[in-house]
Order: C-alpha cells, then structure tokens, then sequence
C-alpha cells in the first residue's frame, strides 16, 4: 500500500504490460459442427502474412472450437473480425522441448512440483529454433514461466512464432 494525495491509502499494482514473463495469444474460434469448417478459418489467413502455428480441435455434436495460435496475432484478430467469426482470446505459455526422450516427463514433472495444472495441452506445427515445443493452458503462467526456466527449458513469446 501507498499513500496518496491528501494521505489517502492506495494499491500498487502492475499492469498488464509490466509483466515480465512471456505469453502467446490463442484465439478459440466457436464454430457449427459440419464439415468444412476448419477449411473456412485456414482461408481466412490464406494470401496474408498472418500463419497458423498452433492448432487445436475440439468437437462436440453441435459445435466445434477451433484453437489457433497465429504468428501476427494483432492483424489474426483483424482477420477473424473482419470475417465476423466468433472467437475469444486466452494467455498461453508455450515450452520448447529440450532434446531428450525425457523432455515431456521433465515438464510434467515441473509443473506437478509447483502445484501448477495443465488444462489443455497441444503441440505447435512449426518449431520456431528447430526444436519442438506444446502450448499449455495452465492455472499458473508467471509461476509456470519461472519454475520452467529454472529447470532450463525455453519459454517462447510472440517475437518467436513470426518466421
């Protein structure tokens, strides 16, 4: 707590942008389910500079969600207004693997250490420095970057996803 003007007691707080561990946009995408429907959201991007580096579906028998990370997320959410699809936005971490048979159980491990869960889990289409790396929706991101770190593997951001 601060004080301020006229001795009032006030929070200190970061904001969004003062935070100091990496994240990468995924936008889910709420689709009908029938057939064609992820060939309509890779169209959208086709002809753009806008890549789909990430990519997950999940169905139900009335709808489908189709979660993308894409390399340009500012102009990808242009992209998916633009063609008026119903999506939402979440904070992801994505780990590189290190090289090893081990790699998976080594990340799993570390974030069962720090109490941190894994809601969903999927792996990128490319691999940014030639090593493969997954996505994780996690309770815990800040928490999750640092004790990944600590255990030596890479976390990846935006900047990574462009070439």
């Amino acid at each position: 707590m601060s004080l301020g003007e006229g001795g009032e007691q006030g929070v200190d707080f970061e904001t969004m942008n003062a935070r100091n561990w990496p994240t990468i946009t995924q936008f889910s995408v709420f689709l009908e389910n029938r057939v064609g429907q992820l060939l309509e959201i890779v169209r959208v991007f086709n002809g753009t500079k806008v890549k789909i580096v990430g990519l997950s579906i999940s169905d139900s028998a009335d709808c489908c969600i189709i979660r993308v990370i894409l390399s340009h997320p500012e102009q990808g959410r242009e992209i998916l207004q633009l063609n008026k699809l119903p999506f939402a936005e979440n904070e992801l971490l994505v780990a590189e693997l290190p090289s090893g048979p081990q790699s998976l159980v080594e990340l799993c491990t570390a974030l069962l250490r720090a109490e941190i869960n894994i809601h969903y889990a999927y792996p990128l289409i490319v691999h940014p420095h030639g090593k493969a790396a997954v996505a994780l929706h996690i309770d815990n991101t800040e928490q999750a970057s640092v004790m990944l770190q600590e255990k030596g593997f890479e976390i990846l951001c935006e900047a990574d996803l462009i070439n």
